[in-house]
C-alpha cells in the first residue's frame, strides 16, 4: 500500500507541475493569449507550482522512506510558502472575478479598465500583500517556544497545527488568525459572489440564448476553480468537530493542496477554443518555419 500511495502522490505532483509549467509557457509564447484573463491565469499557474512544491516533496519522503522528521527552519519555510500561496491564490481568483465582471457587465470600458498597466498593478499588489502576510505569520511562529522534539498532527506545517503544539501563549495570535480568515477568506469570497450576482443579472438580460451561453461560458472555468478551491476550505471550517476530524482534516487539506493545482490547467484548457486556436496557430507557424529551414538546407 505504501508503494501504491507513493506512486499516486508522485503522479499527482508531476501532473500538477508539468501541467502548470506547460500552461504558463504556452501563455507566454502565444501573443494571442496576452489578455488580462490569461495574464492572471499565468500568475495562478506559477502559484500552483510553488504551492504544491512546498509541501509534496516532503510528503513523498514521508510516504516512501517513512522519514517524518523536518527541521524547525524547514518547517517555518514550508509554513511561509503555504500561507503565501494560499493568500496569492485567493487574491488572484478575486482579480479574475473582477475581470469577468468588467468583461460582461461593462464590455465597452473593458479595454480601458483592464489595461496592461492596471493588470500589472493588480498582480503586483496581490504578490506584495501575500509576501508581507506570510512573512508576518512565519516570523510570529518562529518566536514561539517549542519542545526539542514535537509531533505535528498533520502532513505539513500548518499554522493551527503549530499553535496546537507550542508551549507559548497563543491567544493573541489566534485572534489574529480569525481576523485574517475574515480579511483573506470571507471578504474576497464575498467579492467573488457579488461579482457573479451582477454577471448573472447581466447575462439574463441578453435576449438571445446563444448570446447568454457565450457570455456565461467565459466564466465557467473561473467558477469551477473557485468551487474547487473554496469548497474544501469552507467544509473544513464549517463542519462540526468529531472523533475523526483530524483524519478528515488531512484528507480535505490534501484536496486543496494537491488536487486543485493538478486540475487547474485542465479546467482552463479543456473546451477552450481560444487556447486551442492559439495552440494550432503556433504549431502551424513552427511547422512552416521548420519546413522552410529544411528546404533551404
Amino acid at each position: 500500500m505504501t508503494c501504491i500511495i507513493f506512486i499516486g502522490f508522485l503522479f499527482i505532483y508531476l501532473l500538477a507541475v508539468v501541467g502548470n509549467v506547460l500552461f504558463a509557457s504556452l501563455v507566454s509564447a502565444m501573443p494571442q493569449l496576452h489578455t488580462p484573463m490569461y495574464f492572471f491565469l499565468w500568475n495562478l499557474s506559477i502559484v500552483d507550482v510553488t504551492y504544491i512544491s512546498a509541501i509534496f516533496p516532503n510528503l513523498l519522503s514521508i510516504t516512501l522512506a517513512s522519514n517524518k522528521k523536518i527541521s524547525f527552519p524547514g518547517c517555518i519555510t514550508q509554513l511561509y510558502f503555504f500561507i503565501f500561496c494560499v493568500d496569492e491564490e485567493i487574491l488572484i481568483l478575486t482579480c479574475m472575478a473582477y475581470d469577468r465582471y468588467v468583461a460582461i457587465c461593462s464590455p465597452l470600458y473593458y479595454p480601458l479598465v483592464m489595461s496592461k498597466k492596471m493588470c500589472t498593478i493588480m498582480a503586483a499588489f496581490t504578490w506584495m500583500i501575500s509576501f508581507m502576510n506570510a512573512l508576518m505569520h512565519s516570523s510570529l511562529v518562529s518566536t514561539l517556544s517549542f519542545c526539542s522534539s514535537i509531533t505535528i498532527d498533520h502532513f505539513f506545517c500548518d499554522l493551527n497545527a503549530l499553535y496546537a503544539v507550542t508551549i507559548s501563549d497563543t491567544r493573541s495570535r489566534k485572534i489574529l488568525v480569525i481576523i485574517e480568515d475574515i480579511l483573506f477568506g470571507f471578504v474576497p469570497f464575498s467579492l467573488i459572489v457579488t461579482s457573479y450576482v451582477f454577471i448573472i443579472s447581466s447575462v439574463l438580460k441578453i435576449r438571445s440564448t446563444k448570446g447568454r451561453f457565450k457570455a456565461f461560458s467565459s466564466c465557467t472555468s473561473h467558477l469551477t476553480t473557485v468551487i474547487l478551491f473554496y469548497g474544501p476550505i469552507l467544509f473544513l471550517y464549517i463542519k462540526p468537530k468529531s472523533v475523526y476530524s483530524k483524519t478528515q482534516d488531512g484528507i480535505i487539506s490534501l484536496l486543496y493542496v494537491a488536487v486543485v493545482p493538478m486540475l487547474n490547467p485542465f479546467v482552463y484548457t479543456l473546451r477552450n477554443k481560444e487556447f486551442f486556436g492559439a495552440l494550432k496557430n503556433m504549431a502551424r507557424i513552427h511547422g512552416y518555419n521548420i519546413l522552410c529551414s529544411i528546404r533551404h538546407s
